[in-house]
């Protein structure tokens, strides 16, 4: 998506005019966009003007090129602030990105490719403006088929035009000589020099067909966490850390030194919601630790994506033993010292129970046993994924334990997580997800013109039907449902689980495979919370059973419609005491199954008045 597009002549008369914010606005409301960002409206009138006056006809810079502001990169939620596209001396399609900031002065960091800034009103961690410029080039490259095939060449910098020079030694330091060489910087004093750094790669205009081919261009297969963690591991994943998601990384290794050097134990809480790269930093951090020969493990109480991470490593040539050493369950600390591992990082933090094994009798708690055992602990989490009576894993409880086991609490700005990574890059969908479903009021209440595939099937076997067509595509597209049925094919194969009309039946997800999420016969199992949660898919069929119903104008639960077998209820369904408890654990349920999917996201209702409740709310007909 381009918020504003034409040639450089075109973009001057309107920021001449004084109406170049103005059409950017028209220019998000056109793509349904619901923008109302005064801050970001003031950065267009201030830095746009800048830019413009790098094409000032004395520097001879071609003024038919064609120019972009406002371009969201493809499954992210991500933006480049401006492209400049054409073709060089040789006919190379080239599209120059650059980065826009209005910084005057920043402070050295000791974390690689971080500074810190006076932003929005305080000093706050950023990344180098080289940097995200080059994240963004290589995300782009990533995603898009024609770049990565080298058809068109994408060139990151990045332009401070208002950061003094007198200050130019600090943004300019050594320890960022590296990340400037990928992506060249600019300062308000370079404006000339700018401008030949452009007509060096864009001369002659292509008349809009580079962008054209960089926003309609066929998007390569999204990348999913469980189809790199081998590449990961070795060293060489394709995953580029962007902005908050590379502080957070960045603010972990940092305390790992700190640790090491100082013997201080450390509990770092990192926040963030579905898609936000939680689980990528977790396996990064990871491959970093074991890479430089510390004993570093991941764990999970999600049995699911443990799973599937084993078997793809046992595919990548890595043995069992040390597979199991590496990924462990979230029980798997009870008889550990104190600070056996130098890192434990625990995934789906929300999802930790007080007591661990088969019949929950082994233990204290789960918290307080992987702080124990570790110098850094590295808790990944989002209340809002806490799907069980017996989930215990809130902030509150982590720094409970922290403080009682002296481990220095980390928590804040820097570790929290808000950029969206999956439907497709749609923070408004998540949004709109919070607002349907009643965890909290936002302003997303429709979601119009969404480039994002969410759709609602009045038939379970329609919609099944046509994700069957996707899914032979990649088999990467499930079914999914909430604990309205019982599972009575885990004891006889030859019932169904879900029976819904006279035309749709189909079993719960196979009891004999512990990796249901990449089984290339697995599309016919409907899964569950416990086979999805930490990990995603393209698409995803959701069918709300009758838990969820629309009733005197709410979205309202109902904890009696649950399965019998249903146990993430355990000990609450029958306490009055615990009705809201019931009541945030089925809509975190469905939030979470609702957000699965990186490209779309199919639904049905049990529930007919509910059915025709979504279809109001994303306008479909």
């Amino acid at each position: 998506m381009i918020v504003y597009s034409g040639n450089i002549n075109n973009f001057h008369e309107d920021v001449l005019k004084g109406i170049i914010a103005d059409r950017i606005e028209e220019g998000f409301k056109k793509n349904g966009i619901n923008h109302n960002n005064p801050k970001e409206y003031r950065a267009f009138s201030n830095s746009l003007p800048q830019i413009d006056l790098v094409f000032d006809p004395k520097f001879g810079i071609n003024r038919d090129l064609n120019i972009a502001i406002e371009f969201q990169i493809p499954l992210t939620s991500k933006r480049v602030d401006f492209i400049i596209s054409g073709k060089d001396g040789n006919d190379n399609k080239n599209a120059i990105i650059i980065e826009l900031k209005q910084w005057e002065d920043i402070t050295l960091s000791s974390k690689e490719d971080i500074v810190v800034t006076f932003v929005a009103g305080a000093f706050r961690e950023e990344t180098h403006p080289s940097y995200q410029a080059y994240s963004y080039a290589k995300t782009i490259e990533n995603f898009n088929q024609l770049v990565q095939e080298g058809n068109v060449h994408v060139i990151p910098c990045a332009y401070l035009h208002n950061f003094k020079e007198v200050n130019r030694h600090k943004i300019e330091d050594r320890r960022y000589l590296d990340i400037i060489e990928e992506a060249p910087l600019f300062l308000k004093a370079d404006r000339e020099k700018l401008a030949e750094f452009i007509k060096k790669y864009v001369s002659k205009s292509d008349n809009g067909e580079i962008l054209y081919e960089i926003e309609n261009g066929k998007i390569r297969p999204s990348l999913a966490l469980q189809d790199e963690i081998v590449k990961m591991l070795d060293g060489n994943d394709a995953f580029k850390l962007l902005d908050e998601q590379k502080i957070a990384y960045e603010t972990i290794l940092e305390l790992v030194k700190d640790s090491l050097n100082t013997d201080t134990k450390h509990t770092i809480i990192v926040q963030g919601g579905p898609g936000t790269g939680k689980s990528v930093i977790a396996i990064k951090i990871l491959a970093k630790l074991i890479n430089i020969g510390l004993n570093a493990v991941y764990t999970s109480k999600n049995q699911a994506p443990r799973e599937v991470y084993f078997k793809k490593l046992l595919k990548g040539n890595y043995k069992k033993s040390y597979i199991k050493n590496l990924l462990k369950g979230s029980g798997s600390f009870i008889k550990s010292y104190s600070n056996e591992f130098d890192c434990i990082l625990a995934d789906e933090a929300h999802r930790l129970n007080q007591k661990s094994g088969l019949y929950s009798n082994l233990g204290e708690n789960q918290i307080k046993e992987i702080i124990n055992a570790s110098k850094i602990s590295v808790f990944f989490i989002d209340e809002d994924q806490r799907i069980s009576s017996k989930d215990i894993g809130t902030i509150s409880e982590i720094m409970k334990w922290a403080n009682l086991l002296n481990s220095k609490i980390h928590i804040g700005d820097n570790l929290k997580l808000t950029s969206q990574f999956r439907c497709n890059g749609s923070d408004a969908y998540l949004a709109f997800l919070d607002n349907l479903l009643e965890i909290r009021e936002t302003a997303n209440n429709t979601i119009n013109n969404l480039d994002y595939d969410i759709r609602v099937f009045d038939s379970p076997k329609e919609m099944m039907d046509k994700l069957r067509t996707i899914n032979k595509i990649n088999n990467k597209t499930r079914m999914l449902a909430g604990y309205c049925y019982n599972w009575v094919s885990k004891q006889d194969k030859t019932k169904f689980d879900i029976n819904i009309g006279n035309d749709f039946k189909a079993q719960r997800n196979f009891s004999n495979t512990t990796t249901w999420a990449i089984d290339e016969d697995s599309f016919e199992q409907v899964g569950c919370i416990h086979t999805c949660q930490g990990l995603e898919f393209d698409y995803v069929g959701v069918i709300i059973g009758k838990d969820l119903i629309y009733k005197d104008g709410r979205v309202q639960t109902n904890k009696y419609a649950r399965a019998t077998s249903d146990q993430s209820l355990f000990g609450y369904k029958n306490n009055p005491n615990h009705a809201k408890d019931c009541d945030i654990i089925i809509r975190n349920t469905y939030r979470t199954l609702l957000s699965r999917g990186q490209k779309g996201c199919y639904i049905y209702c049990e529930d007919k008045a509910l059915s025709e409740y979504i279809k109001r709310m994303i306008s479909q007909k």
